[in-house]
């Protein structure tokens, strides 16, 4: 009898390993969690035993010709009456839905959706007298005990699921049993035979005494973390200590978020590396590809990537937690996954409009899941501080620098000029001084612009160029050179260890993350907010001979147009340069003013009519069903999705699940959504060789049909 399987290439993962992998998985966070472990266990056996059926272990090794939906929850259903009848309830809710949504499904593919389209029910059972046999082998070789049964006691055991489903669908809530699947499952399949070895490091509290090191150069370290207060809001200069202060002010496991993609990835290597002395077994994890968009008849279907629930600590950005209020794919497992954590939102200053918007409905469904909140910003408008106090309620320890304190952070000379014109002169000096630049731009394309001009004029000196369109693998060599380190701390003489000129050009990933500290900068204008944290990569080091001195930065006058000021507004533009000071210090203590006057008040958008979870209290949602189009496509411009070149298909199709990160590049959705998506892996776009280089990264320009090559187009 030839073998079954749950996958295909690259893994062709058996299908008994996958079930035991699934069920080791759904016990573990069972316990956790306080939910039935046995119940668990069946509902793992039952998720994918479907999968024995012909038609689908025919698609999996050949390319199937039959046009006809064949959905393996619906199959696996057909074994329901194996088990107690007191244990169905569970049993539907972990398998129905755990691909689909069960109504109103993206591809229209959800159990309810096919009751309009085909014959479903004949075509699932197929030969049952043929095929069912060797699953309910299968089943009794994992310790579920059971006789065979015929094809009218499959038939029924459908027709009761879709009664159920019709009556739970008109109810709403979420589901925790299909979210306790869906993460079990994700976890098992990104893991495959390392589940088991995993699961033994999940859900263990990190040791975070690292952190407690304290130094009179950073205020923080110096101040109380016990307070007695649940939540936390710090606000310090960039520079103080503030991500430390977070984390010992954590007390169990720790999702820690910051604003771009591309910046989490440097900021889980520092993270990994504090950590690893004592917590060598850590499980420690950075989630990128904040989605995998599916389109399936026309319409998208955006699933959090959330594969390894009970992480210690996990960095990721506010996107991926967006998923719990829009009631996304994977939702009611994130929550899980939440429930009780310590969340820290770092540099929450940087999130403008709608964004700070979803923050703060996800400060208040945080809290109500019972987590606990550590809030850190350099720069803040009153505005939305006092927003977020109003949620946290008393029970949150605020700190804050004194003046002295921030007088001791007074690092730079603000000089405002009209074009980069000034660049010329500034970076012919700066390199006769054999000293460090940094050029920000707010665009991709300006930065790419920008580089390729520098790379003509300076030849002879290194030169860099940084920004979120880079494969996650050339990023990671990229920032590796930046900050000049090697994996264990020892400088390379490269960049921002270097004792020769050299030029960095990048976007405003560089503001969070990066512990770079550079000699000048020339940066285009952007939101006072994100002005100081760009500020904050010059002069960053600090001695006790380094406090008082300070370095320039220049500051590019904002557009004449608002086409040309994107992604920020020109108002805020033109009211952030009018504040800043010209040829003066820009005094810490002068801040919180300046940003009040940018930012008198916010415009904040309603989000609680787009939110499933209502403030007050209430679930809007039906039942086993999730939204199938994220309103974060239609709200943010953001970098959503993943592509990957059309030289690199090949490769992804047939590697695993770290090594694909590394050939993904991160891309908004509209910008490749005409592509061809590949269906492996977090089923990236596909563009062109010739819309990228390992030195300026994607250039959008060049994403067309017309450039892809002929070559590959044929094989």
């Amino acid at each position: 009898m030839e073998q079954l399987f749950a996958k295909s290439a690259p893994e062709w993962t058996p299908l008994k390993d996958h079930l035991l992998h699934v069920a080791s998985a759904a016990q573990t966070f069972a316990r956790h969690l306080n939910m039935d472990e046995q119940l668990a266990f069946k509902g793992a056996i039952l998720h994918d035993i479907g999968k024995a059926h012909p038609r689908f272990q025919k698609r999996l090794k050949e390319k199937d010709s039959n046009g006809t939906v064949l959905r393996h929850e619906i199959t696996s259903l057909l074994f329901l009456s194996v088990f107690p009848e007191a244990d169905y309830e569970a049993l539907i809710e972990m398998v129905v839905g755990h691909h689909k949504s069960v109504r109103r499904d993206a591809g229209g593919k959800g159990l309810l959706d096919l009751e309009d389209g085909y014959d479903y029910e004949d075509f699932h059972i197929g030969k049952w007298e043929i095929w069912s046999p060797q699953a309910f082998d299968l089943l009794n070789e994992m310790g579920i005990v059971c006789s065979s049964f015929d094809e009218e006691m499959a038939r029924d055991n459908l027709a009761l699921v879709i009664r159920y489903c019709k009556r739970k669908t008109k109810e709403r809530g979420y589901s925790a049993w299909r979210g306790l699947l869906m993460g079990a499952d994700h976890f098992a399949s990104a893991l495959i035979h390392q589940t088991d070895h995993s699961l033994t490091r999940t859900f263990k509290t990190p040791d975070l005494r690292f952190f407690n090191r304290a130094h009179e150069l950073y205020p923080l370290s110096q101040k109380v973390t016990f307070s007695g207060k649940k939540h936390t809001l710090v606000v310090a200069c960039t520079g103080a200590g503030k991500t430390d202060f977070l984390f010992k002010r954590t007390h169990g496991r720790v999702f820690y978020t910051l604003p771009f993609q591309a910046s989490i990835n440097a900021m889980y290597k520092r993270i990994a590396k504090d950590l690893k002395d004592k917590n060598p077994d850590l499980d420690i994890r950075v989630l990128h590809a904040s989605s995998s968009v599916v389109k399936r008849n026309g319409l998208e279907e955006e699933a959090v990537l959330q594969p390894l629930f009970g992480s210690s600590i996990k960095i990721l950005t506010p996107h991926q937690l967006a998923a719990i209020a829009f009631g996304m794919k994977g939702f009611e497992s994130l929550l899980l996954d939440l429930k009780g954590s310590d969340i820290i939102l770092d540099e929450i200053h940087t999130y403008t409009g709608v964004s700070q918007a979803i923050v703060l409905k996800l400060v208040e469904i945080l809290q109500s899941i019972g987590c606990r909140i550590h809030i850190g910003t350099a720069t803040m408008p009153s505005t939305l501080y006092q927003k977020i106090l109003d949620l946290l309620g008393e029970d949150v320890q605020e700190v804050k620098l004194s003046d002295e304190e921030m007088d001791q952070f007074d690092r730079h000379i603000v000089h405002k000029v009209q074009s980069f014109a000034v660049a010329d002169t500034v970076i012919d000096q700066a390199v006769a001084d054999k000293e460090k630049v940094l050029i920000v731009c707010n665009r991709v394309a300006k930065a790419q612009e920008v580089y390729r001009s520098l790379t003509e004029q300076y030849s002879n000196i290194d030169i860099l160029l940084l920004h979120s369109r880079f494969k996650r693998g050339d990023r990671n060599l990229k920032e590796k050179e930046l900050i000049g380190l090697d994996e264990e701390g020892n400088h390379i003489g490269r960049f921002n260890t270097s004792d020769k000129a050299c030029i960095v050009v990048s976007t405003q990933i560089v503001e969070v993350s990066l512990d770079i500290s550079f000699d000048v900068m020339i940066t285009e204008c952007a939101p006072i907010d994100a002005l100081i944290q760009r500020f904050g990569r010059i002069n960053r080091k600090r001695s006790k001979e380094t406090i008082g001195q300070t370095k320039p930065v220049y500051v590019v006058a904002p557009p004449e147009n608002e086409r040309e000021a994107k992604p920020y507004d020109l108002v805020v533009l033109n009211r952030t340069f009018e504040v800043l000071p010209d040829g003066e210090v820009l005094k810490e203590r002068h801040l919180q003013k300046k940003i009040d006057q940018v930012f008198p008040e916010i415009d904040f958008m309603n989000i609680e009519e787009h939110a499933i979870f209502k403030a007050d209290g209430s679930v809007h949602i039906d039942l086993l069903t999730h939204r199938s189009k994220s309103i974060l496509f239609e709200l943010l411009d953001i970098d959503s999705v993943s592509c990957i070149t059309e030289g690199d298909e090949e490769a992804y199709d047939n590697s695993y699940f770290e090594t694909r990160l590394n050939m993904e590049i991160p891309v908004r959705y509209f910008s490749v959504r005409e592509m061809r998506q590949s269906q492996k892996g977090n089923r990236p776009f596909i563009i062109p060789d010739e819309a990228y280089s390992f030195e300026s990264g994607l250039d959008l320009k060049l994403v067309s049909e017309s450039n892809f090559n002929a070559n590959n187009q044929m094989l």
